[in-house]
């Protein structure tokens, strides 16, 4: 927790202001009894109407000072805790966005949104509730024991014995509870991941007819949640009947020992019911800072949820170097001699997976040229990639651009020159021309239309009404797999970069249009190096190297008619997909 209170620093007034109000508030609380006693034995005994009337009016004032100092004390206290959240909620995310797909991986989506809503709200909940009542219930507690001995010593012994006892249960409550309340909190993570899952492959589950294992699975883990919250929630119902308990035995003890005290006339009526008053104080403030306990324990647990997630950094140490967008001549010719990326006996082992992803691969690329990797599901094609935007570092091995280490690169001067097109197509809520611009929010009118020409986007976004206006549901719900995929195309294709990479990013377009869009990218400009994963070997048949992919290994480079000739692996792609007597007869044509 004491990392988070950094982002209470500038509302060091508002924590101060707060607190300093509730307390006032409570002092006029605790005047009351006294005037109340007044009242009774000066007033209502000797049937001073007079007397009432001005008691009357103070106990007015002392509620008006008291009503404006509370909703004083709530307006600072609620500004420090909402900023509280907005600062960390800010920051949370910031780190997130900082992480690398290494630790994404192995935190989980769904705890990291839990704790990016639910934890911060709970924080948020908390420093609302310690600056209004943290200091303001003791001071209450204490203040009216402290009272009662100035009324009658004897009598406020009763206030001694009963507020241990009562701290004692607030507080074993509290050390009970605080555990438990990290399980609810990690049985709603386990909530949210299968909500998440089922609301995004809400089709594959309807394809399969899996509705009801997905309703048993849920109902179950809902359940579970359930129990939980269900058991804290009778520990902590506990704590009010057994605080009621010990109050209204002391109270019954206190009227006893009042009477008695009456009749001896050592005490007066009015001064018995003072007392009366500062026990009920002591409940109600008692009610208030077990309830407050209870916040401040879900609190705690949710803030070291939070820390551990700023306890992660990122695996990656980021480099400094750039990619030079303006260079000489000579630097020129040797950044075309220099290969554009090179893997040099790389492996890759991904967190947690145990065995190698990939194994010892190795192969240089020129600039200008355009690579093909192929193979089967699985075979590690995407993690060959993902390895160039340094998404992931290699575990042995070295990736290279233009003949530098790529761990020497600053990471995102790296990616501003590599135009990536993911395995999923990814479209954000908002305008076609907004989805574009991600790729280069300086893009030119001109770029865009030149991105839909490239990428085959342009004949649909033509008939959408408003063209680069048109607004895309989030998802890209609203559009159809292929025309997703052309506008991520395009917007990688705007980014105008040296490095373009299409992940299996034509899967859901015809032969025609994907011969079309590998054509127009071919034309584009000499100098980009294009790699491009499929599982179609029409897609990558006429690239300048095909790597063939097995199991994580290399099992063959070369080109299409080197490959067709001497590979097996390939041989076994390419004529599942062509029947021996149609390829012949394409083999002749190219």
């Amino acid at each position: 927790m004491k990392s988070l209170l950094q982002y209470m620093k500038d509302y060091k007034k508002e924590s101060v202001l707060a607190p300093l109000f509730k307390m006032l508030e409570a002092s006029f609380e605790l005047m009351v009894p006294l005037v109340m006693a007044a009242m009774i034995d000066n007033g209502i005994a000797n049937k001073d109407k007079p007397y009432i009337i001005k008691m009357g009016a103070v106990l007015l004032l002392l509620a008006a000072v008291g009503l404006l100092s509370s909703v004083t004390a709530q307006f600072f206290s609620a500004k420090a805790a909402v900023g509280f959240a907005t600062k960390l909620r800010k920051s949370l995310f910031a780190h997130i966005q900082g992480l690398s797909y290494t630790e994404l991986d192995t935190i989980g989506t769904s705890t990291l949104i839990t704790r990016m809503t639910s934890d911060v709200n709970q924080l948020q909940n908390g420093v609302n509730l310690t600056l209004r009542l943290l200091l303001r219930s003791p001071f209450i507690v204490f203040g009216a024991m402290i009272m009662a001995f100035t009324v009658d010593v004897k009598a406020a012994l009763i206030f001694v014995v009963a507020i241990p006892l009562l701290a004692i249960v607030v507080f074993g409550i509290m050390i009970v509870s605080m555990p438990l309340y990290k399980k609810v909190q990690a049985a709603l993570d386990k909530i949210l991941g299968r909500t998440r899952e089922n609301l995004a492959g809400a089709r594959v589950i309807r394809a399969f007819c899996n509705e009801a294992s997905e309703m048993e699975a849920f109902t179950r883990e809902n359940e579970q949640l359930l129990n939980v919250q269900v058991f804290v929630g009778k520990i902590s119902a506990a704590m009010n009947p057994i605080t009621y308990i010990i109050v209204n035995v002391a109270l019954a003890v206190l009227l006893w020992t009042g009477a008695i005290r009456v009749d001896n006339g050592i005490i007066t009526q009015g001064e018995v019911v003072a007392l009366v008053n500062y026990m009920s104080q002591i409940l109600v403030e008692l009610v208030k800072l077990a309830n407050l306990i209870i916040q401040l324990t879900k609190a705690l647990a949710c803030a070291k949820r939070v820390e551990s997630i700023f306890a992660i950094y990122p695996s990656m140490e980021n480099g400094t170097a750039k990619i030079e967008q303006k260079v000489t001549e000579n630097a020129k010719n040797d950044r075309d001699i220099i290969n554009a990326v090179s893997f040099d006996h790389v492996c890759l082992t991904y967190s947690g997976g145990g065995d190698e992803s990939l194994t010892d691969i190795h192969f240089q690329v020129k600039k200008g040229e355009t690579i093909g990797i192929i193979g089967g599901t699985g075979s590690g094609k995407t993690s060959v990639v993902n390895l160039i935007p340094r998404f992931y570092d290699a575990t042995k091995g070295q990736v290279q651009i233009f003949g530098k280490n790529i761990k020497d690169y600053d990471s995102a001067a790296l990616r501003e020159k590599i135009g990536i097109v993911p395995q999923r197509a990814v479209l954000f809520k908002g305008t076609i021309r907004e989805n574009l611009l991600w790729g280069n929010e300086n893009a030119s009118l001109e770029d865009l239309e030149h991105a839909l020409v490239v990428s085959q986007s342009k004949e649909f976004v033509d008939a959408k009404e408003g063209r680069l206006d048109y607004m895309v549901a989030q998802g890209g719900k609203n559009l159809s797999g292929g025309q997703r995929q052309r506008l991520t195309i395009a917007r990688a294709i705007v980014r105008n970069p040296e490095i373009l990479i299409l992940d299996d990013s034509a899967s859901a377009l015809d032969f025609a249009t994907d011969a079309r869009l590998r054509q127009a990218i071919k034309e584009m400009h000499k100098d980009i190096t294009v790699f491009i994963v499929s599982q179609r070997a029409s897609s990558i048949q006429y690239a300048d190297k095909i790597v063939v992919m097995e199991d994580g290994h290399m099992a063959g480079i070369g080109t299409h008619k080197e490959l067709l000739a001497q590979n097996e692996i390939y041989q076994e792609i390419y004529y599942s997909q062509f029947p021996k007597n149609e390829a012949a007869g394409a083999e002749s044509n190219v």
